[in-house]
């Protein structure tokens, strides 16, 4: 029999050192022979990510030992870190080492190796940086994204698509670092190569210009020495273009938004040839068709690392794809029929990266009953199993929330998408009649999206009582562009209002307590956090981490180069509308904040710097305003120490404890400051 307590109250198996534990997912996935590699977080390491390989008989171990940390700062958000091949004698990987940003070719299985430098350290810049990389071992070179700073400001940088010797000839000398393509745009992703390896095809774009924004599939044919010549911009039009790859028979595939969703298209090799102008039509690529036309669903996402993989050609002609709307799912599809086949499993979302061996395609996946795993489909038999990173319920799974997909309706009847996570305990159940508190979860980005699984962080409030609700609203990417062009210069509105209007639907529906509603969110879900407290009376009180606070400071060398130009389209240019950058920035406002909030930072964060945060708290100096800061040194933007996990994860409950009157004993006291 259950036993009754108020909500909030309930014990939990749950702690922080359980969800801080489990924060992360594996990412990065390639096939080295017979074998599957990935990264793989390591909180308790320092926040280190980890280089995992999974041998042919199943076993799993570590490829490079502590504190070895494969993790480029490409874009600050990174890419894809590492490139092997399989030799007689065993593997070499090349990575990217996080702490000085070089690269390193290694060869584990070789007695007493260690690795070494291929890349030379700069003054600048914290160091040539390197991203998407692919080895190119009849040339002797490994290939990928080189960004380098040329001065002091965050902007002063040039990203260019260059070869490093693997002879470690460059090691010290920045001149034997070939570049293949000049800087003619400021962003790019790591070359594809056709299968007859003379083209080259790659992702490029410019300010303002976001990736999700507009982009340009460019070409280029490749000498038998590794030359780049006749570079040109295929005839794409203005849409954005997330991946692009090509065909077995020497078509170029790519997903773009041309028709409102990121869909496949298809490129037949003759088309490519007459594809050298730089000015195509305003709508869709003229030289390529639809593979599924008329489909609305997404089968890409925003392009917010280098190096991302929603679909994986296969040797067959058939195409290996990620597809969905709000959730996604791994499907097989035929582009002569359109067929399209998905894979049979518990899991309700695939991360944006794919494998392939011969017939089997490897993912990464999880669901709401699960974390994410490394997940292979043999495509002959339809056959799913989990191969790697295998989910282990470390308590009950009977604690762990129930989820229900909603739709709210906000502000001139448009949807807003939100998942629901009521209070839940196999154990413990409220008194008749009491409402539960809720906190709204605004994810970051803006351009992203809150995936539908398993979060122990989550787990850590509801089943202690606490309900939480994570909003994508207008903006969030997974409902076509439409959706996600809502934000577009109403940043700071539409996010606001439709967090709250989820947030006024559970309490009219009787499902949470209006009086003991929260908000929480990182980066921009800080933004809309604050700007929530400042600008609304819906709740109680908020928990900001890592936020952007004031626009004017981000677009003048506020911020890292990559989201310099964000706010151009998020709330239009500052030369156009000064008053609005004003009018919507949470530190302009910040006297209109009342209620009681957590703000959390990172010191070493150089996309939200602590500066912003600290001129919040000046503003708010001597107000009365019940609040209390954290700032973490040796982290960045996003958390990833246990230590900082744990801690800021407590401190978030004693918030709730405190503001909800929840009478708990066992969290700390934020220590909230007047």
């Amino acid at each position: 029999m259950a036993s009754t307590g108020p909500y909030g109250s309930w014990p939990s198996p749950i702690d922080a050192a359980l969800a801080a534990s489990h924060d992360g997912r594996p990412e990065y996935l390639g096939t080295v022979g017979a074998e599957v590699w990935w990264t793989a977080p390591r909180p308790a390491e320092g926040g280190r990510r980890a280089l995992i390989r999974r041998r042919a008989d199943g076993t799993e171990e570590s490829v490079l030992p502590e504190p070895w940390n494969a993790r480029s700062r490409v874009i600050e958000y990174g890419g894809h870190p590492w490139a092997a091949v399989a030799r007689d004698g065993g593997p070499l990987v090349v990575f990217v080492h996080f702490p000085d940003q070089r690269l390193y070719a290694y060869e584990p299985d070789a007695p007493g190796s260690e690795p070494r430098p291929l890349t030379p350290l700069t003054a600048v810049g914290d160091g040539l940086r390197w991203a998407d990389l692919r080895i190119e071992e009849d040339r002797g070179e490994v290939w990928g994204v080189l960004e380098e700073f040329t001065g002091p400001a965050p902007t002063d940088v040039r990203r260019v698509i260059a070869a490093v010797p693997l002879d470690g000839s460059a090691a010290d000398d920045r001149g034997a670092v070939r570049e293949l393509c000049g800087d003619r745009h400021r962003f790019v992703t790591g070359p594809r190569l056709s299968p007859d390896g003379r083209r080259a095809a790659w992702i490029a774009w410019d300010h303002p210009a976001m990736p999700w924004d507009t982009t340009t599939v460019v070409l280029a044919d490749v000498t038998e020495d590794g030359e780049f010549t006749g570079v040109r911009s295929a005839p794409t039009g203005t849409a954005s273009i997330c991946q692009v790859d090509w065909a077995p028979d020497g078509g170029l595939l790519f997903l773009t938004d041309a028709d409102g969703w990121w869909q496949p298209h298809r490129a037949e090799p003759g088309a490519l040839s007459a594809a050298g102008a730089t000015a195509g039509p305003a709508h869709g690529p003229a030289f390529s068709a639809p593979v599924l036309p008329g489909r609305e669903e997404e089968f890409g996402g925003p392009l917010w690392k280098i190096g991302l993989q929603w679909f994986h050609p296969l040797e067959n002609g058939l195409i290996a794809v990620i597809h969905g709307t709000g959730t996604t799912a791994l499907g097989i599809l035929d582009p002569k029929t359109g067929e399209l086949a998905d894979a049979v499993g518990p899991w309700t979302e695939w991360a944006p990266s794919l494998a392939v061996q011969g017939d089997r395609v490897t993912g990464v996946a999880a669901g709401v009953r699960g974390g994410y795993e490394i997940v292979e489909l043999d495509t002959r038999t339809g056959h799913t199993r989990v191969i790697g990173a295998a989910h282990t319920d470390p308590v009950d799974p009977a604690h762990y929330p129930e989820p229900r997909i909603r739709t709210f309706t906000g502000p001139g009847g448009r949807e807003i998408h939100a998942h629901v996570y009521p209070p839940h305990h196999p154990g413990w159940t409220a008194p008749e009649g009491e409402l539960p508190p809720f906190v709204m979860w605004a994810h970051g980005g803006p351009t992203s999206r809150s995936p539908l699984v398993l979060d122990l962080e989550i787990a850590y409030f509801t089943s202690r009582g606490i309900g939480v609700a994570e909003v994508n609203y207008g903006g969030s990417t997974g409902y076509g562009r439409a959706y996600r062009e809502r934000l577009r210069e109403e940043w700071g509105v539409v996010d606001v209002e439709d967090c709250a209007a989820v947030a006024r639907g559970l309490a009219a529906e009787g499902a949470a307590d209006p009086g003991r509603i929260a908000v929480r969110g990182g980066s921009a879900g800080g933004w809309t956090t604050a700007a929530s407290l400042a600008g609304t009376d819906v709740y109680a009180c908020g928990t900001i981490l890592y936020p952007v606070l004031d626009p004017l400071g981000w677009v003048t060398d506020g911020t890292h180069d990559f989201e310099s130009s964000y706010l151009e389209s998020l709330l239009g240019p500052l030369a156009e509308f000064p008053d609005r950058y004003r009018s919507r920035s949470p530190l302009e406002r910040a006297d209109r904040i009342t209620a009681p909030f957590l703000l959390l930072q990172g010191l070493d964060d150089v996309i939200c710097p602590p500066a912003q945060s600290e001129r919040l708290l000046a503003r708010l100096a001597g107000r009365g305003v019940p609040h209390a800061y954290l700032a973490f040194e040796g982290e960045s933007h996003g958390f990833r120490r246990a230590g900082t996990l744990i801690r800021a994860l407590e401190t978030e409950l004693g918030l709730y404890n405190r503001t909800f009157g929840l009478n708990r004993t066992d969290v700390p006291d934020p220590e909230l400051t007047p």
